[in-house]
C-alpha cells in the first residue's frame, strides 16, 4: 500500500495504463470488488489514467480499516 497517500480524510492513489481500454478493464475489475465489499469508491478516469479517494461514509468521511483492505485489493488487480 505504499503508493497510496493518506490526506484529507482519504486514501488516494492515481494508477496509469497503457491505453483506455486497459484503464476500463481495471475500472470494471475495481467495481466488482467494491460492490462485494459494499464499499464504494470516489473515482475519475482520463483516457489511461485512473484516480481512486476512498474513505468510509458511514465512520464519518475518515480512512477506516475498510479503505485499507479495498486498497490492498485494488493494489492486487493492478499489478
Amino acid at each position: 500500500m505504499s503508493d497510496w497517500k493518506e490526506s484529507e480524510n482519504n486514501l488516494y492513489r492515481s494508477f496509469e495504463f497503457e491505453d483506455f481500454v486497459q484503464a476500463w478493464g481495471f475500472m470494471s475489475k475495481v467495481a466488482i470488488l467494491a460492490e462485494k465489499a459494499n464499499h464504494h469508491p470516489e473515482w475519475k478516469n482520463v483516457y489511461n489514467r485512473v484516480e481512486i479517494w476512498l474513505s468510509t461514509h458511514d465512520a464519518g468521511n475518515t480512512v477506516t480499516e475498510k479503505d485499507r483492505k479495498l486498497a490492498e485489493k485494488i493494489d492486487q488487480i493492478a499489478h
